[in-house]
């Protein structure tokens, strides 16, 4: 009899059997040009496994404009580039900020296991970055300065957007960390204002990474011992965004406190939505706090 061994209400069902339901996520939307901003996107293949879709804004005839690569959230087991809060979110942000974005579909768990996240995100990255001297997308050969490169994820995109910076060298202008999904094995304050999130958070790292050594595995936990040293990130700023209510908070101000304190050279800032959740930007991007984070983000990535 098919069990289930695994569940969040009304976000994922894992069975025995190995089938997985998910309850959300589920509305994909086709590549289109946005009636509103003039925005176009497209659907790109990068490898057999890897997809994504480009967001083209309006250009004045060569003009180049910075390019930004994009890895959406989920707890690696859920969402899609393709998936209507994140293609609007992409459409929004590319016509706010005027920059090209690749947004990647990278592989889920559980059916694809982490590590296999990070290395389909990579493998978007190095094809992004083949194109500052041609490529195969004309697009963003001809209209991405990719000397102007920055990378964004909020959630468990931003636990990848660290491993990408580390990855990727000093090729990338700036990271943006958008309410990232880091633990540890010690509990921190801003659990206790989500003790269910915090939870959950925590039980499904071993689910969708079933080898991890635990909490403090370094793909989860960036600044235990083991993990290596900030100092080594390979981009020139960094931006983290908080949300007062999450019960990660507390995580990506301790990542911000170690960055400063670590010897990487760049300039890092921290942003806090008053009174939201986590990643509220993503089912109300029209409110008072999504609006005034998309400015912060829009004046990081036109930043000379």
């Amino acid at each position: 009899m098919d069990e289930v061994i695994y569940k969040i209400e009304n976000v994922i069902k894992i069975y025995n059997s190995g089938q997985v339901e998910r309850f959300v996520a589920t509305q994909i939307v086709p590549p289109s040009t946005d009636p509103t901003t003039g925005i176009s996107s497209k659907d790109v293949t990068i490898t057999p496994n890897v997809l994504a879709r480009l967001y083209l804004p309006k250009l004045d005839t060569d003009k180049k404009v910075p390019v930004l690569v994009y890895y959406h959230g989920g707890a690696f087991c859920i969402g899609s580039a393709f998936d209507i809060p994140w293609h609007s979110y992409a459409t929004a942000l590319a016509a706010k900020a005027n920059v090209i974005i690749i947004s990647v579909q990278y592989r889920l768990a559980p059916e694809h296991p982490v590590p296999i996240a990070y290395e389909d995100s990579y493998a978007a990255f190095d094809w992004v970055i083949s194109h500052a001297d041609g490529g195969s997308e004309q697009l963003l050969a001809n209209h991405g300065d990719l000397k102007r490169l920055f990378i964004l994820g909020e959630s468990a995109g931003a636990n990848i957007v660290h491993h990408v910076a580390m990855y990727g060298g000093a090729k990338i202008r700036g990271a943006l960390l958008l309410h990232p999904y880091f633990l540890s094995s010690k509990e921190v304050e801003s659990e206790k204002k989500d003790p269910v999130a915090a939870e959950n958070l925590k039980s499904i790292w071993k689910i969708v990474c079933p080898k991890t050594s635990g909490l403090d595995d370094p793909l989860i936990n960036p600044l235990t011992k083991a993990a290596p040293p900030l100092g080594k990130l390979g981009c020139e700023r960094i931006l983290i965004t908080v949300a007062e209510m999450d019960a990660l908070n507390d995580r990506g101000r301790a990542y911000y406190e170690k960055l400063k304190e670590s010897e990487w050279k760049g300039e890092v800032k921290i942003w806090e939505a008053a009174g939201e959740g986590h990643c509220f930007f993503l089912g109300n991007p029209v409110s008072e706090m999504a609006l005034q984070q998309d400015e912060i983000v829009a004046e990081f990535l036109n930043k000379e």
